[in-house]
């Protein structure tokens, strides 16, 4: 046993993302590029260590290699540590067996032992596909106060939208008393953010218990959860207000990257006080020339900016030539955009190549039902010139935007 960790992190990492479409043929949704120098999983990283969380194990399964590079000894947030710090936890084979992680709560009974080897009273489990900053510590200590066995952040949404989330019904008190999923008449407001403190003696013993039921779909929200409330146990919800988003769709990742670039958005990444930390490409400063125009964006270090920009997030690496137009759009890193081409609403993946006088993507003034239109053009694509791409159309596979 190592030295003892009051609360160990685990971050759920193993996400497919299929609705990301071609963005995610070949990467994890949590490796997925963000914001224009970061990747989705940075949010949560920073976050824990950000919250004096030093010890998190990052569990893996889809396309883990891109994730598992990037992360490496965990440095860049401060998780380099002799006693502690970011490990890594792929699926494995057993002296008697080996299997995929079959859901939530299966992943983390398969790393009991990690957990055990710090000793630990709590355990947090996070997911590495969601933006936003929270302080975990401040749950923690709402958790310690009121003795409970599980505490679960909830963040309140509209009437409307939540038939779309695991809903917690509470007494006045905040004590759970019903967990109803995606309900067609929701009785609350109080949306899981996916986010949860147990006790882990607690959690363990329902762990086990859960491994051993064979009609168990080993998840948390559909068995751990409801388990725990119908023996009577103890759970919380903990209220968060700040900016939370679930970048599981191409509209929504859209929408929270151009978050960045209104400042009335909630998304604040100027706090000195709660940076978030990314792996550094280490590029030279971006270049602007004499033509281009740039207006409302974000351009990061090492691009080579000729044509106009506009409400746009163009990320580290991206050249874009003399006469080429983008407005309220995504273009990753490597990118280029060559003369003339024209790109609206739309998210050109990593190393793609725009051809001369190509339309992406189509300009849009709201989301009909609450969706972008969004084009996507994928990772390492080579668009030919005056390529047409329609709005919501995607290339390089994947399902449709």
């Amino acid at each position: 046993m190592l030295a003892k960790k009051e609360c160990v992190a685990m971050l759920l990492a193993g996400g497919q993302g299929t609705r990301l479409g071609a963005l995610t043929q070949h990467v994890a949704k949590p490796a997925v590029p963000f914001g224009g120098k970061y990747r989705i999983i940075d949010f949560t990283l920073s976050n824990t260590i950000n919250s004096g969380i030093d010890t998190i194990g990052v569990l893996t399964q889809y396309q883990p290699f891109e994730l598992n590079q990037y992360i490496g000894n965990g440095q860049p947030w401060d998780l380099d540590r002799l006693n502690g710090g970011a490990f890594v936890l792929p699926p494995y084979q057993k002296a008697k067996s080996g299997e995929w992680y079959k859901g939530t709560a299966n992943a983390i009974f398969q790393n009991i032992d990690f957990v055990d080897r710090y000793n630990a009273e709590y355990v947090l489990i996070l997911s590495g596909d969601h933006i936003y900053t929270m302080d975990y510590s401040k749950m923690l200590s709402a958790h310690k106060a009121r003795g409970a066995d599980c505490t679960i952040a909830v963040l309140t949404v509209s009437l409307e939208e939540a038939s779309r989330f695991g809903i917690m019904n509470t007494d006045k008190d905040s004590r759970i008393y019903e967990f109803e999923e995606k309900p067609k008449i929701p009785k609350s407001t109080k949306a899981s953010m996916g986010i949860y403190i147990f006790t882990w003696d607690k959690l363990r013993k329902y762990l086990i218990l859960d491994e051993s039921d064979k009609t168990s779909h080993n998840d948390f929200g559909k068995n751990i959860i409801p388990s725990m409330l119908k023996a009577g146990e103890k759970m919380y919800a903990y209220d968060f207000d700040g900016y939370w988003k679930d970048v599981g769709t191409i509209s929504s990742l859209w929408q929270a990257n151009m978050d960045m670039i209104y400042t009335k958005s909630g998304l604040n990444m100027d706090d000195k006080d709660w940076k978030i930390y990314a792996r550094n490409t280490a590029e030279p400063p971006h270049f602007i020339g004499k033509e281009a125009e740039v207006t409302n964006s974000i351009i990061t270090e090492g691009c080579n900016i000729n044509g106009t920009v506009k409400n746009s997030v163009i990320f580290t690496g991206v050249s874009v030539e003399p006469g080429a137009v983008i407005s309220d759009s995504i273009i990753m890193p490597n990118s280029k955009v060559l003369a003339n081409a024209v790109i609206s609403h739309a998210i050109v993946g990593w190393g793609a190549t725009i051809g001369s006088s190509s339309h992406i993507g189509e300009h849009q003034n709201a989301p009909q039902h609450g969706e972008w239109n969004i084009a996507v053009v994928g990772p390492d694509e080579i668009v030919k010139e005056k390529t047409i791409v329609k709005a919501g159309e995607m290339l390089g596979g994947g399902e449709k935007a």
